[in-house]
């Protein structure tokens, strides 16, 4: 917390941090928590995976990092503009005599829903699956795609 004290001389404000002592205990205490209530690692956050998506007049396009969820745990379903993408990734299970210092990578099921930019033809969508990055091809309903529309000269 910044906190800002009068001072009479010429530095009319002075800025005071509590001591670092403070942040490394409370540091501290939020691990021991983490250690006695859940272990050494967290469930998957709603950021997960994370994705880039693509708009053309063609379609969209995403990618979603999915390192270490195999093509069998993943479900992707679009129904109009929207966009839905569960999955699950298993913990790795450690061998019995190693014991973990640090382990930050998230398992557990996770749901990732976009919003689409128009609407696609879901039964024409494509999705591949390659070193741990899902690509998936929507392609745009030919309802909706931008047509050329020709000018004539008046007469």
């Amino acid at each position: 917390m910044l906190r800002r004290n009068w001072y009479g001389n010429g530095n009319r404000f002075r800025t005071m941090w509590p001591s670092t002592s403070f942040w490394r205990d409370m540091s501290r205490l939020q691990r021991d928590l983490g250690h006695l209530l859940g272990g050494t690692s967290a469930p998957i956050t709603s950021s997960f995976p994370a994705m880039n998506l693509y708009a053309g007049d063609e379609g969209v396009i995403l990618t979603a990092e999915l390192p270490g969820v195999e093509p069998d745990d993943l479900d992707i379903t679009v129904l109009g503009e929207t966009l839905t993408l569960s999955g699950s990734r298993n913990i790795e299970e450690a061998e019995e005599d190693i014991t973990y210092h640090r382990r930050e990578r998230n398992y557990g099921n996770f749901t990732r829903t976009v919003e689409l930019p128009f609407t696609v033809d879901g039964d024409h969508v494509d999705a591949k699956f390659k070193n741990g990055v899902l690509h998936v091809m929507l392609p745009r309903v030919e309802e909706e795609k931008p047509r050329k529309i020709s000018i004539s000269a008046a007469s």
